[in-house]
């Protein structure tokens, strides 16, 4: 019985919706049977009496006068953008400080009214209030406290919410700092690298930027982490014509605010961390490394990895190699258009005459999609000044002479890639991460790149009967030159020397010598 009355009062309801005229009636005059106006134009009803009359009264004067009665005019839902801003700033001033931030992105206006400084510094108060005891408050604090909102007035627009978000960076910061203080005395890296990426909801984005101007921003879709270093790829079906784009820029992305007791969310405001900035016209012959059916792939120093359709000429798929050492702060301390830049390092000084050429630790990685091909370790490396030549001094790892020290890589190298259509794997090529620790146990030397093996021919070697192919690996601090021979008989690569050339101008900044 309820249940049908409801239902009869709810059509009436959209009858009486129906029939809704202006008020007063089509043709009325002022004053004539309308609702009675309050202030700010707010109406107010006279009745239902008055109501039903006036609307009676409208019919019979349409049909009398022949006239067609005009359907009532659309009613238009309230729109924010509509409000005064006294309004509106009532509204932000419930707003959390991460909904203010979107709010803000929403038109030119939003973003100026949520850039008050009364808001901003209400938030920042709460946040960040002085300490209190049970007994009493520090005087100065208060002091302070009361002086900050004295000059909101003064300070020009968005002043409180820079400061509140510098403060909140530099608390993430700290906490990031704490999480990242373990070191791994063996690999010389912090302990809890991927806690740290856990916890600050870290991920990777490439800016793809045409010649006019116009830039695509692309979030990575996988991700692998390695012992020493992450890859990131990008790939999809929606990439821009590379005739069109000039440069790539791969940036940490990281939520603006960071708490710990929750999971990071995807929405909200993400701050942007410039790790390298690539030229696209850069991919030529010079830095082509392998190819198969499909695709080209191309390496741009530092780490990066660019696939070409080879039909099309057109963007694939694109890989980055970061290394674990600063990782963590390159990818979350930098700006949108400056790269993090490193804190000055203090030499140690050392009375050994050959300071800086011994004591060495080297950790060698060559892998591809989760498989391994090489996992090493030498300790004790040592050089003599008198292996100084060109700039460089030179580092044996692994002897030509020396048979026991050659090693195998194992299982078929190749580097894996895929998209979202295919998939595939490139012969003779991988990724070679290094991390090489001075006599302190501290990074010296460290790089994730890709890697391809190219031919030198037949060994002339009497210990060998195998094809030769060499590795090399160059940037500003150093190079690495590795030499492999395919033993034909049991189908695999031994590496038969591997030697580092150690820029001098970097060991005399590091280690404060004058070689």
């Amino acid at each position: 019985m309820a249940t049908g009355r409801g239902r009869l009062m709810q059509q009436l309801w959209f009858g009486l919706q129906a029939l809704r005229l202006p008020p007063g009636g089509a043709g009325a005059a002022p004053g004539t049977d309308r609702e009675a106006a309050g202030p700010a134009g707010i109406s107010f009803r006279k009745g239902p009496s008055a109501r039903c009359a006036g609307r009676t009264t409208t019919l019979k004067q349409c049909a009398g006068w022949g006239r067609r009665c005009e359907q009532p005019s659309t009613v238009h839902p309230v729109s924010l953008e509509r409000m005064p801003s006294e309004i509106l700033l009532k509204i932000f001033s419930y707003l959390d400080a991460v909904t203010l931030l979107c709010a803000g992105c929403v038109n030119r206006r939003f973003y100026h009214l949520a850039n008050d400084n009364f808001i901003w510094i209400r938030i920042y108060s709460t946040a960040f209030s002085p300490k209190r005891s049970n007994w009493k408050v520090n005087s100065a604090e208060t002091t302070a406290v009361s002086m900050n909102l004295l000059s909101v007035e003064d300070k020009e627009a968005g002043y409180w919410k820079k400061e509140y978000i510098t403060k909140q960076r530099a608390s993430v910061k700290a906490a990031l700092a704490q999480v990242l203080q373990p070191v791994n005395t063996y690999t010389g890296l912090p302990v809890k690298t991927k806690e740290a990426l856990r916890i600050s909801g870290l991920g990777w984005v490439i800016i793809l930027k045409e010649k006019n101007g116009k830039e695509y921003i692309m979030e990575h879709v996988d991700l692998s982490i390695n012992d020493s270093s992450v890859t990131i790829m990008w790939y999809g079906k929606n990439w821009p014509q590379l005739a069109t784009l000039s440069t790539l820029d791969l940036c940490g992305m990281m939520p603006v605010f960071m708490d710990r007791s929750k999971t990071p969310s995807k929405n909200g405001p993400r701050w942007h961390s410039l790790i390298a900035k690539y030229n696209l016209s850069n991919l030529t012959e010079s830095t082509l490394i392998g190819w198969d059916r499909l695709i080209r792939i191309f390496c741009l120093h530092p780490g990066l990895l660019v696939g070409l359709w080879k039909r099309e000429e057109e963007l694939a798929f694109v890989m980055a190699n970061l290394h674990f050492h600063h990782l963590v702060e390159k990818s979350t301390l930098g700006s949108a258009t400056v790269p993090y830049e490193l804190p000055p390092h203090t030499p140690l000084l050392d009375d050994n005459p050959e300071c800086g050429l011994h004591g060495y630790q080297l950790h060698v990685d060559v892998h591809s999609a989760g498989i391994f091909y090489m996992c090493g370790t030498f300790r004790s490396l040592f050089t003599k000044k008198g292996s100084i030549e060109n700039g460089y001094v030179k580092l044996v790892v692994i002897s030509f002479k020396n048979n026991t020290e050659h090693l195998p890589l194992i299982g078929k190298v190749g580097l894996s890639w895929r998209t979202d259509v295919f998939n595939g794997c490139i012969k003779s090529c991988s990724i070679m991460d290094v991390t090489l620790l001075d006599e302190y146990g501290k990074p010296f030397w460290c790089f994730s790149s890709p890697v391809c093996m190219r031919s030198s021919g037949p060994s002339d070697g009497p210990n060998f009967l195998g094809h030769t192919y060499y590795v090399d690996y160059v940037d500003s601090e150093g190079k690495v030159h590795m030499e492999l021979v395919w033993i034909k008989e049991t189908e695999e690569y031994f590496i038969v020397s591997l030697v580092l050339y150690l820029r001098i101008a970097k060991i005399n900044h590091w280690f404060g010598t004058t070689y």
